[in-house]
């Protein structure tokens, strides 16, 4: 990087970084009113989406546990059992409750 290069990388560096000491002007600590329009709509958005949600919600029923369990349950002995052990320790000729010990 030549010199002329570096000198202008860091004015600009330098220039961005100043901040006034004594900001002044007749529009400091003024905000426009796009600012308001832009808060008064994300409100109103937000009432808007909590009244919806609270709508949905009232419709839910108090708990999701069906009325007629017994029908699910016979549905369920039909399953296939998977990673179920179906063995019993007698069947392996293996003891579960007394551990091999190694002599």
């Amino acid at each position: 990087m030549n010199a002329l290069a570096a000198e202008l990388v860091l004015g600009t560096t330098q220039f961005l970084a100043q901040t006034p000491s004594n900001p002044s002007g007749p529009e400091f600590g003024k905000s426009s009113p796009v600012g308001l329009v832009v808060v008064l709509a994300l409100l109103i958005g937000v009432i808007l989406l909590v009244r919806s949600m609270n709508r949905r919600l009232r419709t839910l029923p108090e708990t999701f546990e069906p009325d007629h369990p017994e029908l699910d349950q016979q549905a369920d002995e039909g399953t296939d059992r998977g990673g179920v052990r179906t063995s019993t320790p007698a069947d392996s000729g293996v003891d579960e409750k007394s551990p091999k010990t190694e002599s």
